[in-house]
Order: structure tokens, then C-alpha cells, then sequence
């Protein structure tokens, strides 16, 4: 492979990485700003971030395998185009019911992309000099990180919120660019094999009915959504079993203590901790009546801190056992996220910043070593399944956080907008969700310990799985 095309996917991979981690941070400062010109309730606002999150998980194993089939730069070159139309349609937006129709647009690309920015890197690079430009890709998400809340704020308070979305559509026209006169080449490993649509069909609707029922508790139509979803993924895993051709294979999970307790672990620290950026970022604004800057400020604490102590543990878990890295970083978490369930009206916000240090400390030592685990834990010829399984347990761990949200909006504030007459019952419902958050953080630090001892480079307690048909 010749410099200039690794030079070439390494660009755009790295400015896509950027986009999505911006537009998630970005949007979260911008949605009370959102929510006061839509008149929109505070459920609502939950699903301006549940839309884009449903759409991107629920479509992100039927993309990745369509493009093993059909092509991962056009699927790749698809989504690219798809994210950035999406981000036109966002900023004209006339109605809070338009916004949320075209958020789920933006995630229908989103879930492409995620899909196969980092299976083009692994392809274009040799193993080694894969880990510089996966280092230079984890960098990106970082700073989108990073900038969403600074920049994002500056933006809303200065331009109004539109303007965050118009921000993106240079970044992907460039990318889209790219990819078309200088991107050669096509990656379709499994090219002529069928695609599972039923099982496509199933997986999909099994994530729209967990965040369907989430959006109705406590009514009885929640709980019969919720139902129908664990009955969804009984049936899901006897069919996967059966066909030839999964669309997600789960026999990967089985006599593999490492990969299914270390992806368990990923998907309850994002149900645990994904939520933060969100809830955080209204408090701040209706509670301390910050400006959407000021919030984006403090809130720039959690990103920054992750990114700086990201690699540390990364290299860390090389030669200290990643689950009790992961699982120490997930003690962390449950701190912080314990600090935030005393929030009131008169905390201070040394406090807070304190609390998004420690939850992006411990986000940072518990994601490197966790990923490490997850990858190390299956042979070669497995690392595109375990890279989109873990993809997948972060999507819908982020949208298991956003729909808990959710439901105690519903319970405490009701399909109301949020004004100062109802910030008490708001105050509540996020003292709730971080109490919750919390609890369910403590869980995962035992599921992390459960995984077994990992030590790379050495024999360790798992089988690798071993089924040709992976």
C-alpha cells in the first residue's frame, strides 16, 4: 500500500472520528437552547439524543456486515454523505418532531461509518504501524470530545445552535471528497455471501423495542415492549446459531469467560456513565443558570482528563492485568457518579468539576485496558467480530443511559417543558439517575473482575473460540 493512501484513510478516518464525538457533545450543550425554541418537553429532549443513539446501534452490525459483502469503502463513502446531508437538514429544522426525524438520519450514517472507519485503518496499515494510526484515530474522538462542549457552547450562545450543526459540513465534504478522488481500492472480504436479513430484521427490532419501552415506564405498554425485546433476544440467539451467514455470530461469546464479561463490562460503564455529559449539561444551565459557554467550560473537564491518561492505562494494561486496571477505573466511576447524586441547587461548581475529574480518570483507566482485554481475548481471524461486538455493547449501553434518562423525566417531570416552576421535580429526577447510574457502575465492577485473569503475552484462562464458521 503506497504512503499516500495510508496518508489519504488516515485523514479521513481521523475527521469523521472527529464528527460524531462533536455533534454528541456539541448537541448536549445545545439543547436547552434547542428545547426553548421548540417549546419542547423535557421527554422530548431526551430523544433529540435517544434518535441519533437508536439509529447508529440498531443499524451498526447489519452495516458492518453489509460491508464485508458489498464494500467497506462504500458503505464507508455512503454514511460519510449520509452524516453530512443529515447536518443541513438538522440546522433548518422548523419543528422539535422535524429535528428528532432527521437526528435519526444522522444516526442511519453515523452507524455506517462506525461500522468501518477503523476496518479500513486495519486494512490500509501493517500490524506495525496500525497502533500510530489507531493512536492518531482514538486522538481524534478525544478532541471531538473535547471541543464539543467548548466550542459547541461558544457556538449556541454566540450564533445560536444551528450553527453547531453547520460546522460539520465542511469537515465532511472534505472527507467525502477524499474518499472519492483519492481513496483507491476495495475491502469486501465476504463478497458473495448472503446477507441475514431476518436476523437483521430481529436485531433491530429488539433495540427499538428496549428503547421504545424504556421512552413508556412505567406504564404497562413499557413493560410489554421491554418483555417482547427479551423474548426478541432468545429467539435472536437461536436463529444466529442456525444460519450460516450471521449478521452478528454469537458463538464468539461462548467458552470465552475474557470476551463475554469484558463486553458486558463495556456495555454497563456506558449505561452507567453515558448519560453524564447530558444531564450535567442541562443542570448546569437550568439549575445554575450558566450560559451554554460557561457549561461547555466545566463540562470540557471529563474529555480532557480521558484523554490524557487514555494511553497511560493503555500501556499500563500491557503489563498489569486489564481487569484490575478496568476494574479499579470502574471504582472510580461509581465515586464520581456517587458525588453527583448529592447535587442541589447551592452545589458548588468546584464540586462538580472535582466529579467530572474523577469519572473521566476513571472512564479513561477502565475503556483502554477493557478494549485491550476484548481484543486480546479472541485469534486474528476474529478481530473484525470483537471489534464490532464491542462497538455495539458501547452504542447500546449509551442508549440504555439516554433511555433510563428518559423514563425519569417522564416519571418526575411528565411531558412538560422544563421551566422554573418544575426545576425541583427536574433536580430530582437527575439525583435518581445519577443515584441509579451509580449502583449499576458497582455491578460492573464485579463483572469486570469475572473475567478472568488476562496477561498478554502469557498462556491465560480462556479458550479462544474456535468455530471455522466465525
Amino acid at each position: 500500500m503506497e504512503k499516500d493512501q495510508k496518508n489519504t484513510a488516515l485523514v479521513i478516518s481521523t475527521l469523521s472520528s472527529f464528527l460524531a464525538p462533536f455533534m454528541i457533545s456539541g448537541v448536549n450543550i445545545a439543547l436547552p437552547s434547542i428545547g426553548k425554541e421548540f417549546a419542547a418537553d423535557a421527554v422530548l429532549l431526551t430523544w433529540i439524543s435517544t434518535a441519533y443513539l437508536l439509529a447508529a446501534s440498531m443499524l451498526l452490525v447489519p452495516a458492518g456486515r453489509l460491508a464485508d459483502i458489498h464494500g467497506r469503502k462504500k458503505v464507508y463513502t455512503t454514511g460519510i454523505i449520509i452524516y453530512t446531508l443529515s447536518a443541513l437538514l438538522l440546522a433548518s429544522s422548523t419543528s422539535v418532531y422535524e429535528f428528532i426525524f432527521y437526528r435519526l438520519i444522522e444516526g442511519v450514517g453515523a452507524s455506517m461509518i462506525f461500522s468501518t472507519g477503523i476496518a479500513i485503518l486495519t486494512e490500509v496499515f501493517p500490524s506495525g504501524e496500525r497502533g500510530r494510526a489507531l493512536g492518531i484515530n482514538s486522538a481524534a474522538v478525544y478532541l471531538g470530545l473535547s471541543l464539543g462542549p467548548t466550542l459547541g457552547g461558544f457556538l449556541t450562545q454566540n450564533y445560536g445552535w444551528r450553527s453547531v450543526f453547520y460546522v460539520n459540513l465542511p469537515i465532511g465534504a472534505a472527507a467525502a471528497a477524499l474518499i472519492y478522488w483519492k481513496l483507491k481500492g476495495e475491502w469486501a472480504e465476504a463478497r458473495g455471501e448472503k446477507f441475514d436479513y431476518l436476523g437483521a430484521l430481529l436485531y433491530m427490532s429488539i433495540l427499538a423495542s428496549v428503547i421504545y419501552g424504556f421512552s413508556l415506564l412505567p406504564s404497562p405498554v413499557g413493560i410489554l415492549s421491554l418483555i417482547a425485546a427479551l423474548i426478541g433476544i432468545a429467539l435472536f440467539v437461536r436463529l444466529e446459531k442456525k444460519t450460516k451467514s450471521p449478521v452478528l455470530n454469537v458463538r464468539v461469546f461462548e467458552n470465552n469467560k475474557t470476551f463475554l464479561y469484558s463486553n458486558l463490562s463495556a456495555l454497563i460503564n456506558y449505561a452507567a456513565t453515558f448519560a453524564v455529559g447530558f444531564l450535567m449539561s442541562l443542570y448546569l444551565q437550568y439549575i445554575k443558570a450558566l450560559t451554554p459557554q460557561q457549561a461547555g467550560e466545566i463540562l470540557l473537564a471529563q474529555p480532557v482528563i480521558q484523554a490524557l491518561f487514555s494511553p497511560a492505562a493503555g500501556r499500563l494494561s500491557d503489563k498489569v492485568e486489564p481487569r484490575l486496571v478496568a476494574s479499579f477505573g470502574m471504582v472510580l466511576c461509581v465515586i464520581g457518579l456517587v458525588m453527583f447524586s448529592f447535587l442541589d441547587t447551592n452545589t458548588e461548581l468546584n464540586y462538580i468539576t472535582a466529579g467530572l475529574i474523577v469519572l473521566g480518570t476513571g472512564f479513561a483507566l477502565f475503556s483502554a485496558p477493557n478494549t485491550n482485554a476484548v481484543m486480546t481475548s479472541v485469534a486474528k481471524k476474529h478481530l473484525g467480530v470483537a471489534s464490532a461486538t464491542l462497538a455495539t455493547m458501547r452504542l447500546t449501553g449509551q442508549v440504555l443511559s439516554i433511555g433510563t434518562a428518559m423514563t425519569l423525566f417522564a416519571i418526575y417531570v411528565g411531558h412538560t417543558q422544563i421551566l422554573p416552576d418544575s426545576y425541583p421535580e427536574f433536580l430530582v429526577s437527575v439525583k435518581t439517575a445519577f443515584s441509579f447510574f451509580a449502583a449499576l457502575c458497582l455491578l460492573g465492577v464485579f463483572t469486570s473482575l469475572k473475567r478472568g485473569k488476562l496477561r498478554p503475552g502469557r498462556k491465560s484462562d480462556y479458550k479462544l473460540v474456535t468455530d471455522p464458521g466465525l
